[in-house]
């Protein structure tokens, strides 16, 4: 199974470092090394692209901020065992905290990215300086799930044109003007050998597979054994974590803060990143005595 070609303007990864299990991982990086280490991990159906303002702003404000896409996303290899559980996506993230020398890394995570900083702080698969989560807790509203889950399986021929990729999106995220240029959707396709655009993830990375009401007796328990200082993200508008999920979430971990970016949907980093990155760099701020 071919990941398909790259579209003329897909920006080059600047980093490739070895994953878990055979798989090579996309990254890049913004910033001073010596800086303390914020790992940015992206949503599902997303690539390391999607950090790329947050990465800018952390690198100047005197982090070392790396985005790396996830095994089966972007640049990223797809896993040769078709291994996409969260344990698989945990080994990797301690192959990037691995490859960059890097100890007590922050971790910053929307989504799936969200889930797997749960998991490696919370199993101790590594000891976190701070954790940020993005509209993801253990408890999560399963409409919303399944509606990115019909949005990343619905097309699988593919798109005859990059016109049809920017309806798909539009009517996917309807809160958002539709692109007045077309250029910025490289990065996120390939063409396929038929000749047809094809978002850029492995389509053995089955979302719809994912229940997410069969993770929240774990991730519950990973919450419940957070102690680095944590700070909960969710859109206003979102769709996947209500305000009694975030009730429930700081009940397990009431040294948890939590934050509404108004304005903002499920992926609330590219929905208002300047209100998002004011907000994570505040609180990282203070949890890293930079105040």
């Amino acid at each position: 199974m071919s990941a398909g070609e790259l579209l003329p303007g897909t920006p080059a990864p600047m980093h490739v470092w070895d994953g878990a299990r055979g798989v090579r991982l996309a990254a890049d990086t913004w910033g001073d090394p010596l800086d303390p280490l914020v790992i940015l991990q992206h949503g599902g159906g997303q690539t390391r692209h999607a950090w790329k303002h947050t990465g800018q702003q952390l690198g100047a404000s005197g982090y070392y901020a790396v985005s790396f896409d996830a095994r089966g996303h972007g640049d990223s290899t797809w896993a040769p065992d078709s291994d996409y559980t969260e344990d698989a996506m945990v080994e990797d993230l301690l192959c990037v905290v691995s490859a960059v020398g890097g100890t007590r890394p922050v971790l910053i995570g929307a989504s799936l990215g969200g889930i797997t900083s749960m998991i490696a702080a919370g199993e101790k698969h590594l000891d976190a300086r701070a954790l940020v989560i993005v509209d993801v807790a253990p408890r999560v509203e399963s409409h919303g799930v399944e509606r990115i889950h019909r949005f990343m399986t619905g097309r699988p021929d593919g798109f005859r044109s990059l016109d049809e990729v920017a309806d798909a999106i539009s009517a996917y995220q309807p809160h958002r003007p539709r692109p007045a240029s077309l250029d910025g959707l490289a990065k996120n396709l390939r063409v396929g050998a038929d000749g047809r655009y094809h978002w850029h993830w492995d389509p053995r990375f089955r979302p719809d597979l994912r229940d997410p009401l069969a993770l929240e007796p774990r991730l519950s328990q990973c919450v419940r054994a957070l102690t680095a200082p944590t700070l909960l993200v969710r859109g206003a508008k979102s769709d996947v974590l209500n305000a009694a999920s975030v009730e429930h979430f700081v009940a397990l971990c009431p040294h948890a803060q939590t934050i509404d970016v108004a304005g903002a949907a499920h992926m609330v980093a590219a929905d208002q990143n300047d209100l998002f990155g004011d907000a994570m760099r505040g609180f990282l701020a203070h949890a890293l005595g930079r105040a």
